[in-house]
C-alpha cells in the first residue's frame, strides 16, 4: 500500500486529493496547522475525515516537517499549505512569504535528508505569470509575479527546480490555474458569487459588492485539477506542468451565469467597490495545458465552466435551505 502525506490537508485542493489517493487505495496522512479553531469541515463534506491519519505540523518549523515525515514515511509529498489568498498577501508579506516561500524549502530540505527517493509535489499557480504578455500562458512563459503570495510562489517553483537538478529528488512543480468547487473559501470571488446568489434568491441579502469585474481567469473544477498532481507523481521523471482549461472567463460573465442559474438578472444586484480592486490587478490568465494533456494524458474538460458554476450554485442553495444538514460537516466529531 502507497502511503501519501498531504500538507494542507483542510483546504479545497487537500480535501479532494485525500479522496482521490483514499480511492487508489493509498493510506492517506494530513499535515494541519493546529489553531483555537479546528477547520476539518471540507474532510467531512467529502466523507474522508475518519479515513485520514492527522498529523499536527507548520511550514515554519522544520522540526514538525520532519516528524510529519517520520510518522508517515510516505512514498509521495503534495505541499498544499500555504497563505494562499492574494489580497492577505499585501497585508501579510512577510508571513506569505515564510509560509508559502521558505516552507516548500524546508520540505525539500527534509527530504533530502529523511528519504531523498520520495517524490514531492508543489502547488503552482497561474498567479506566478502575473501580468505577463504572453497568453496563453505555458510551461516557459516569463513569469512576472504581482503580488507577494505570486512572488513566494515563484521562490519555491525555484527551489523545487534546484533541489531537482542539485540533489536529484524526485520534485515537481504544477503550476495550476484558477480551480472551483462547493467547498471553496468565501474569501475568493467565485465562492463569494454563488454564496451570494444563494443569499439574495433566498432574501437573506439585497445584493452584494464586487470588485474588478473585467479581469479574466482560467477556471476548472478542483476535483478534476487534483487528478494532475497524483499523475504527475506517477511519472518516470519529474516535470513541471501547466494545468489549466484553456478558456478565460470575465468576473462579469461569471456572475452573470450564476445569477441566471437562480432565475435572476446580476445587474440589478451586484455593486462595483474599489476596495475589491488589488493595488495591482492581473487581468488575463489562461493556461496552456497541452503537454499535460499528451504527457499524463490529463482531460482538462471533464467538468466545464457551466457545470461547475452550478454546481456551486446548487451547494450554496442547500447550505440555506437546509442549514441543519449543511452545519453537520462543521460539528461532526470536532
Amino acid at each position: 500500500m502507497k502511503r501519501a502525506l498531504i500538507t494542507g490537508i483542510t483546504g479545497q485542493d487537500g480535501a479532494y486529493l485525500a479522496k482521490l489517493l483514499l480511492e487508489k487505495g493509498y493510506k492517506v496522512y494530513g499535515m494541519y496547522r493546529r489553531s483555537s479553531t479546528r477547520n476539518f469541515w471540507r474532510l467531512h463534506y467529502l466523507g474522508v475525515k475518519g479515513e485520514i491519519e492527522l498529523i499536527s505540523g507548520d511550514l515554519i518549523d522544520q522540526t514538525s516537517i520532519m516528524q510529519a515525515l517520520i510518522k508517515a514515511e510516505p512514498d509521495e509529498v503534495y505541499n498544499l499549505a500555504a497563505q494562499s489568498f492574494v489580497a492577505s498577501s499585501f497585508e501579510e508579506p512577510l508571513a506569505t512569504a515564510e509560509i508559502t516561500g521558505l516552507g516548500a524549502m524546508r520540505i525539500l530540505d527534509c527530504l533530502r535528508i529523511f528519504n531523498p527517493q520520495i517524490r514531492f509535489y508543489q502547488a503552482g499557480t497561474s498567479e506566478m505569470f502575473g501580468n505577463t504578455p504572453e497568453v496563453p500562458q505555458k510551461e516557459n512563459t516569463l513569469m512576472m509575479p504581482d503580488s507577494p503570495y505570486a512572488a513566494a510562489k515563484v521562490f519555491a517553483y525555484n527551489i523545487v527546480r534546484n533541489y531537482r537538478e542539485g540533489y536529484g529528488l524526485f520534485a515537481c512543480t504544477g503550476i495550476l490555474f484558477n480551480h472551483e468547487s462547493p467547498i471553496r473559501g468565501i474569501e475568493f470571488v467565485t465562492k463569494k458569487i454563488t454564496d451570494g446568489v444563494a443569499r439574495i434568491k433566498l432574501g437573506i441579502i439585497p445584493g452584494m459588492y464586487l470588485g474588478n469585474l473585467d479581469t479574466k481567469r482560467d477556471w476548472g473544477f478542483a476535483g478534476d485539477y487534483v487528478k494532475a498532481m497524483w499523475l504527475m507523481l506517477q511519472q518516470a521523471a519529474p516535470m513541471d506542468y501547466v494545468i489549466a482549461s484553456g478558456e478565460s472567463h470575465s468576473v462579469r460573465e461569471f456572475a452573470e451565469k450564476a445569477f441566471a442559474i437562480a432565475g435572476l438578472n446580476w445587474e440589478q444586484y451586484v455593486k462595483v467597490d474599489q476596495k475589491f480592486f488589488r493595488p495591482r490587478d492581473i487581468m488575463e490568465l489562461r493556461g496552456d495545458s497541452t503537454r499535460a494533456q499528451k504527457e499524463l494524458n490529463w482531460n482538462p474538460r471533464e467538468t466545464t465552466f457551466d457545470q461547475l458554476i452550478e454546481l456551486m450554485v446548487k451547494a450554496d442553495f442547500e447550505k440555506y435551505q437546509r442549514p441543519e444538514a449543511y452545519m453537520s460537516y462543521f460539528l461532526k466529531h470536532l
